[in-house]
């Protein structure tokens, strides 16, 4: 909590305005007001009086009892984001630095505190002026030796901005060291820096990259939902979520077999017998479609390896000793199209 928030909550706490606390200490109101509202700090001479006044220690009046928390910070943040609204940008900038002067260690304030000023910079037009970018690289940095992985990563993602948008693209660059390979934002800004400094093909992989495992990652995740409608018997709910899955092949170009096989199983829990054979069919038809990403459009820029025919075969095979459980497909025994289905295709 900053010193003018302890004066005006301990004020508050003892009925006094601020024109009474002025008389009492031999100040001006407005000298209380600035304050409170973070415009200037007391004289050290009046430290004492103040905190007897207001019946406190100085440890209490200085905020030293405990270390700023995220709570006390986002109010912090709350506050300059509603004073950038109505009062000049050097005078909130100046009430800013005022508030990391109390609080030097707490990289989460000077994060977000740089973040904000750096944003109205850009919402508003500004020129840079270069005392201004030294704070602001400056705080970035600090942020960065900082023990929390998260607020290290937000402080290099702010660097990796800064530099982008001064066109600075090989310092940008550096800051993607501090983002995991396994992290797609690292990917996504790779791809923005290698199309601006002319890579395109690298671009348009990495982009491509991210959309294949984007597929993947949506994919597993429409499936899982699927899979808890099913445990509440929710088939209603799991026929809208394979249709989606369906599309969503469909959409990012995995091929006919990847459209059609994602209702196989729903139509076996049904026991639908000409919908599972219709399936089983079409499956075996389109099995070539398997591997149709790699000729898409959309993956052009991706190495894929090459698929040979006896691969196909084991796939087909592989799907054909399935296709005959009994067990599985119990309902189908009597069933003459799957008899020859199975039975055909076996002896190819």
């Amino acid at each position: 909590m900053q010193v003018g928030n302890v004066i005006r909550k301990y004020r508050k706490n003892k009925n006094l305005t601020q024109e009474e606390v002025a008389k009492r200490l031999g100040v001006t109101a407005p000298a209380v007001n600035k304050w409170e509202n973070g415009y200037s700090l007391p004289d050290i001479s009046l430290l004492s009086p103040i905190a007897r006044l207001l019946n406190i220690s100085l440890d209490t009046l200085l905020s030293h009892e405990k270390e700023l928390s995220v709570v006390e910070a986002n109010r912090l943040v709350e506050q300059a984001n509603r004073k950038l609204k109505s009062e000049p940008i050097d005078k909130v900038f100046q009430w800013m630095k005022q508030c990391l002067m109390e609080y030097p260690n707490c990289n989460y304030l000077i994060l977000w505190m740089a973040r904000i000023f750096d944003g109205q910079r850009q919402m508003m037009g500004l020129a840079d002026e270069e005392n201004d970018d030294a704070y602001l690289l400056d705080s970035y940095k600090r942020v960065l030796e900082s023990d929390d992985e998260g607020l290290k990563e937000a402080a290099a993602e702010s660097l990796y901005y800064f530099y982008m948008n001064k066109k600075q693209y090989e310092q940008a660059e550096q800051y993607l060291t501090y983002f995991s390979q396994e992290n797609p934002e690292r990917k996504r800004k790779q791809a923005m820096i290698c199309s601006k400094t002319g890579r395109q093909d690298e671009a348009y992989k990495a982009d491509e990259e991210l959309l294949y495992a984007g597929y993947q990652s949506l994919n597993m995740t429409f499936h899982n939902i699927y899979l808890l409608a099913l445990d509440e018997n929710d088939f209603v709910k799991a026929h809208i979520l394979v249709d989606k899955i369906q599309k969503l092949a469909s959409l990012f170009e995995f091929g006919e077999y990847h459209e059609i096989s994602p209702a196989l199983e729903l139509a076996t829990l049904e026991k639908n017998e000409t919908k599972t054979l219709h399936i089983m069919e079409r499956m075996l038809t389109n099995l070539e479609s398997i591997y149709a990403f790699t000729k898409s459009s959309l993956y052009s820029h991706m190495d894929f390896k090459a698929i040979n025919a006896e691969y196909l075969t084991e796939i087909r095979e592989d799907l054909i000793k399935g296709f005959r459980d009994e067990e599985t497909y119990a309902y189908l025994k009597e069933n003459q199209q799957w008899r020859d289905l199975v039975g055909q295709r076996t002896m190819q």
